[in-house]
């Protein structure tokens, strides 16, 4: 494929997995998967691209091709409008060229077996550009912010303060965090491997190479493949944003240095969390991780093996623990809760798309439930750190004070892992909270519980 044909070809993909997305309701990494086993290795940054960025403003994108386009596009013909949105976010968002984005993306429309949307496809876009519709002011507070009105009314309720710099760091592209295995390294070595592989590396304020406070946490000035990353496959370091690489050290805050821990990571897979835990605990800790999900679950094992680390990994529903309790209670829990993941849209702007309002109250319902059946797994002093992706009230610290209120023998930790993060923390009536885009972080939310007598 040469030129116009291999540009299309790949726009044409793009308009496949974005309408997976918005037709039918699928993950954007499921449909990304798809999508780029059909492209060049070389081409696969465009594609995830254009896929993010025409998700991420899909409101914007919808509107304006709403003033544009007379009449709706027949139900069958879903990929085309798609089409038509990547076609206007390259030449409202992406430095491709007039001419290339207009013609590879008319061009895409034949390669979709719908060459009779190719003249539509022309014309919609050189209208946009003789229209100049990306300086007009968006219709309503969607197209103003790209987000569905039900999460906008949320984070407007739950943070009358900080709602539109949550959503303006929603749509921003999210940086790639890296954690080191302390076992294997410091964060110092292995900066100075990072700049051997990465001589071009920006220096000077703008890179933020570290975070106070985040002991094993590096920011990459760009994404890098993770073949790139020196002693990756060897598990010397891993992929994690600096939020989540709080959980372990703050779960662990306390112990004794020669103290053999038993630890329960509920709801573990991918694993991220479980192999800082098993890093920072040491070989002697009677580590478990449990995930309901058998595929997900083999992704603990993959991660552990990449890692050179022991778990023992169960296939288990953790509300259920009649169904895999041997009856030994925990000294810790880690429950990273399942939730909305409102705290990385940045990351997954599929999100915004497939989630709904009424979803909130049913994972508040799950996460309830969660809590209340692990907690009698956990011993007398021992602590559970309630965790979840997530910045909206309702699945964070309204869960946790309803839990506290009910249970005579919680109480609250409030005591942070370390003072370097304070200021980052907004302290909630229960719990502590990172809001999206605080120093680079993910969304993320905190409450450490301990049991008493």
């Amino acid at each position: 494929m040469h030129g116009l044909k291999q540009g299309a070809h790949l726009r044409a993909e793009a308009a496949r997995a974005v309408d997976a997305v918005v037709s039918a309701g699928r993950s954007l990494d499921a449909a990304l998967a798809e999508a780029e086993s059909n492209v060049r290795a070389d081409d696969q940054p465009l594609l995830r691209m254009l896929c993010y960025g025409t998700l991420r403003f899909h409101w914007r994108l919808r509107e304006q091709l709403r003033e544009l386009v007379s009449k709706p596009l027949k139900a069958r013909d879903s990929v085309i409008e798609s089409l038509l949105a990547i076609g206007l976010f390259q030449l409202t968002d992406t430095r491709v060229p007039d001419h290339a984005a207009v013609s590879m993306t008319v061009e895409a429309a034949r390669m979709l077996r719908r060459p009779k949307y190719a003249g539509l496809i022309n014309a919609v876009l050189r209208n946009f550009l003789r229209r100049r519709l990306e300086d007009r002011e968006p219709g309503s507070d969607e197209a103003r912010y790209c987000h569905p009105q039900w999460l906008i009314g949320r984070l407007q309720e739950d943070w009358p303060d900080d709602w539109q710099r949550l959503l303006a760091a929603n749509n921003e592209r999210a940086p790639m965090w890296l954690r080191v295995n302390a076992q294997r390294t410091t964060t110092e070595r292995y900066l100075a491997e990072l700049a051997a592989v990465d001589p071009d590396a920006p220096d000077g304020g703008d890179r933020h190479d570290t975070l106070p406070g985040f002991d094993q946490a590096i920011r990459l000035h760009g994404p890098m493949p993770v073949n790139e990353l020196p002693g990756f496959t060897d598990g010397v370091v891993s992929v994690q944003d600096a939020a989540a690489q709080l959980a372990a050290p703050w779960l662990l805050a306390g112990r004794a240095p020669d103290a053999e821990l038993r630890i329960l990571d509920a709801c573990a897979a991918p694993g991220g969390k479980t192999g800082h835990l098993a890093e920072l605990a040491g070989r002697d800790a009677g580590l478990i991780a449990i995930d309901s999900d058998p595929d997900r679950a083999a992704l603990i094992d993959e991660n552990l093996a990449r890692l050179r680390l022991e778990a023992t990994v169960v296939v288990a529903d953790a509300a259920r623990p009649a169904d895999w309790w041997d009856g030994r209670p925990f000294d810790r829990i880690l429950l990273d809760a399942p939730c909305s993941a409102s705290g990385v849209i940045r990351r997954h702007p599929d999100i915004k798309l497939n989630r709904r309002d009424e979803d909130v109250s049913a994972l508040a319902a799950s996460q309830a439930a969660l809590l209340t059946a692990l907690w009698p797994l956990l011993r007398a002093g021992g602590r559970l750190l309630y965790v979840t992706c997530s910045v909206l009230a309702a699945e964070n610290d309204t869960i946790v004070r309803g839990f506290i209120e009910a249970h005579g023998d919680a109480t609250e930790q409030r005591v942070l892992p370390n003072n370097n993060i304070r200021d980052l923390m907004c302290a909630k009536p229960a719990g502590f909270q990172i809001l999206t885009g605080t120093c680079g972080l993910d969304g993320f939310y905190f409450a450490c519980l301990e049991k008493v007598s």
